[in-house]
C-alpha cells in the first residue's frame, strides 16, 4: 500500500466525524505463546488499515478541531540503539512522520501526558470499547482527566462513540490497492494447493501435507496463513474447524484443504477436496459433482445488485434437489426447502466477506441481504457433510466435500482469485495421475 492509500483512508473517517472530536486507535499489544516466547506479531486490523504500521505499542489519534481541521497524531515506541540490537529496526518518531505522512509524532511511553495537548476543546471521543482491555482503561483515564484536571468542569460532557460502524463500511469496499494484494494472496494460495497435488500420496500424515502449504506460502512472501490451515482426511473432512492435522492418510479416503496465507496483510481462502490416492470411487464423485455444480451456479449469480441470501436460496435448491435424487434426502422439494432440511449436511454459510481479516468486517444486511457492489470480495464455500446417519444410504457415510473460491464483485459480474487450481472431478483425477507417471 502506498502512503498516499492511508492518507485516504483517514481522510475518508474524518469526513464522517463530528467537529471538536477524535478517533483513538490502538495497536495490537503482543501475545504470549509460553513464558518468555512470544507469537509472531500480528497487527490489529483497523490500526493498520489507517496506517500501515506494524509495531506495538503505537496509538493514533484522528482529530477534526472545532472550525474542521484536520490533523493525526501517532504515538510510537522509541529508536535507540539497544531497541535495535535485540529486536532491529524501528520506525521511530521522525520516520513515522515521513514515512506514515502523520502530522506530529510521539514517543509511545510520553501518551499518558502529552496526550492532551491535543485534546484541548474535544467533546467527543470516538473509541471501540473491549477491544483492549488497557486501551478502554487508559480511554476512562483520558475522558477523566478532560474533565478534572483540564477543563476543571465535573459537569462537562465527554461523549463516548464507536467508530467500527463507519471504519468497517470503509473497510467493507477494496480499493484497487486492496484488491492487488487480494489477488496475490489468492494467487499464492491457489499455487499451495496445486504443489499439494504433486505431493499427495497413501500413507502421508495430514500435518505433512500442511507443511507443503507453508512452504509454498512462504516461498511467495506470504509468512503467515491467514488462519490454521485444515488437513482433514477420511472421516475428518465432516468436521469443519478440524485443525489437529495428525492423521495417516488411507488410499480411498479424501482429503479436505482448506488453507489461505496471509499478503500484506490481506486474507486468501481457498478449500479443495482431492482424493489422495488419485481417483474418486462413484459414491465420491456423485457427493462431489454436486458441490461442484453448487460453486459453479454460484459464481454465475454472485454479481453487482445480487444478494448472499438469493444467491445462497439458490445453491440450495440445487443442492437438495441433487441429494433427493440420491436418496439422501426425501420429500417434496419446496418443503424440504422451506424446512431448510439441508441444514443436516450444509451447516454454514455459503460466503462470507474478506479482506483483512479472513472472516472481515463489514453489515451483511438483515437475513445476508445486502445488495452487492463492484469492490465487495467475498468467498463461495458450499459444502456437504455426511456424517454416518441411519436414512443415509452407507456408501456417502463419512464423505465431507467443500469447494471455495475468493472472488471480487465486478462491474459486470465477479473475478474469481483462485482459478488457477482446478475444482473439476475428472482434471484433478488427471493431474494426479500426471504426477503419478512423472
Amino acid at each position: 500500500m502506498t502512503y498516499k492509500e492511508f492518507i485516504r483512508r483517514r481522510q475518508a473517517l474524518l469526513s464522517y466525524m463530528m467537529p471538536a472530536s477524535v478517533s483513538l486507535f490502538f495497536a495490537a499489544p503482543t501475545v504470549i505463546r509460553s513464558h518468555t516466547s512470544i507469537y509472531p506479531y500480528r497487527q490489529n486490523s483497523d490500526f493498520w488499515y489507517f496506517t500501515g504500521f506494524n509495531e506495538p505499542e503505537a496509538a493514533l489519534l484522528l482529530i477534526k478541531t472545532s472550525n474542521n481541521y484536520n490533523y493525526s497524531v501517532l504515538f510510537n515506541r522509541r529508536c535507540n540503539a539497544q531497541t535495535t540490537l535485540w529486536y532491529g529496526n524501528c520506525m521511530g518518531q521522525k520516520d513515522a512522520i515521513k514515512k506514515l505522512s502523520v502530522d506530529h509524532s510521539l514517543p509511545w511511553d510520553t501518551i499518558e501526558n502529552e496526550i492532551y495537548r491535543f485534546l484541548k476543546n474535544i467533546t467527543i471521543i470516538y473509541h471501540a470499547k473491549n477491544q483492549y482491555t488497557f486501551a478502554d482503561k487508559m480511554v476512562i483515564k483520558i475522558i477523566n482527566e478532560i474533565q478534572y484536571r483540564i477543563l476543571k468542569n465535573s459537569t462537562f460532557s465527554i461523549t463516548l462513540m464507536d467508530w467500527r460502524p463507519w471504519v468497517h463500511e470503509l473497510r467493507l469496499i477494496k480499493s484497487q490497492e486492496e484488491q492487488a494484494a487480494l489477488r496475490e494472496a489468492g494467487r499464492i494460495s491457489a499455487l499451495a494447493h496445486k504443489r499439494i497435488i504433486k505431493k499427495l500420496h497413501p500413507n502421508m500424515y495430514e500435518y505433512q501435507l500442511e507443511g507443503e502449504i507453508q512452504c509454498e506460502f512462504s516461498y511467495h512472501g506470504a509468512r503467515f496463513p491467514a488462519y490454521n490451515t485444515i488437513i482433514g482426511s477420511g472421516e475428518n473432512t465432516c468436521i469443519l474447524h478440524y485443525t489437529d492435522n495428525n492423521q495417516k492418510m488411507k488410499s480411498g479416503q479424501l482429503v479436505l484443504i482448506d488453507a489461505g496465507c496471509e499478503f500484506k496483510g490481506y486474507a486468501g481462502d481457498v478449500t479443495r477436496t482431492v482424493p489422495i490416492n488419485g481417483k474418486f470411487n462413484a459414491a465420491q464423485r456423485e457427493i462431489y459433482n454436486i458441490v461442484l455444480n453448487a460453486i459453479n451456479l454460484g459464481l454465475k449469480l454472485y454479481k453487482p445488485g445480487s444478494t448472499i441470501f438469493t444467491v445462497t436460496q439458490a445453491v440450495i435448491r440445487m443442492m437438495t434437489e441433487q441429494l433427493v435424487q440420491l436418496n439422501i434426502m426425501s420429500g417434496n422439494l419446496d418443503t424440504l426447502i422451506s424446512q431448510n432440511a439441508i441444514r443436516s449436511f450444509f451447516m454454514h454459510k455459503l460466503s462470507h466477506w474478506i479482506g483483512l481479516d479472513v472472516h472481515d468486517v463489514g453489515s451483511y444486511g438483515k437475513n445476508y441481504n445486502r445488495i452487492l457492489k463492484p469492490g465487495m470480495a467475498l468467498t463461495i464455500e458450499p459444502g456437504l457433510y455426511i456424517i454416518a446417519n441411519k436414512n443415509v444410504p452407507k456408501k456417502y457415510h463419512g464423505i465431507g466435500i467443500r469447494i471455495e473460491d475468493s472472488i471480487i464483485i465486478t462491474s459486470d459480474g465477479n473475478e474469481n482469485l483462485t482459478t488457477i487450481i482446478s475444482k473439476d472431478a475428472d482434471e484433478i483425477e488427471s493431474l494426479m495421475i500426471q504426477k503419478q507417471n512423472i
